[in-house]
């Protein structure tokens, strides 16, 4: 079993670039498309506290069914959340990555740099051409 594992959504953006960086690191994560295989609440719970965050961090608002269902409003509970993330894992925000050095929600991609077992990187260009560069690679300044 690999050391690093993402939560992938392969139709985000973030996700993709998140796991091509883990890869371009000569990583091979295990993946899970969490649409397909959902995490179950005590996972959500584990992922959630070893991440640093709450409930509603792990939220997704944008292309979910987060307004129509109310979840803004603050009458829910975090297990009530919890329950909706459960029937639409689509409200998972993406990607989660967890390493031997801890679990992030890797908004932007490359706060997964953080986390990774490996390093430095080599520079990294995003999807959209954005270049990475992991602060810990040494850059000769020019002369």
């Amino acid at each position: 079993m690999s050391e690093v594992t993402i939560y992938h959504n392969p139709s985000c953006g973030t996700s993709r670039n998140t796991l091509a960086l883990i890869r371009h690191a000569g990583i091979e994560p295990r993946v899970i498309e969490y649409l397909k295989t959902p995490p179950s609440k005590d996972e959500l719970r584990r992922l959630i506290a070893d991440a640093g965050i709450t409930v509603r961090g792990l939220l997704r608002e944008k292309g979910t069914p987060y307004a129509e269902l109310n979840l803004g409003h603050a009458k829910w509970t975090d297990e009530q959340l919890l329950d909706f993330i459960g029937q639409h894992p689509i409200l998972m925000n993406r990607p989660v990555v967890v390493t031997p050095l801890g679990t992030r929600l890797c908004r932007p991609s490359e706060a997964v740099l953080e986390i990774l077992p490996v390093g430095p990187v080599a520079p990294f260009t995003k999807e959209d051409g954005e270049q990475v560069t992991d602060p810990g690679t040494r850059v000769e300044p020019r002369s």
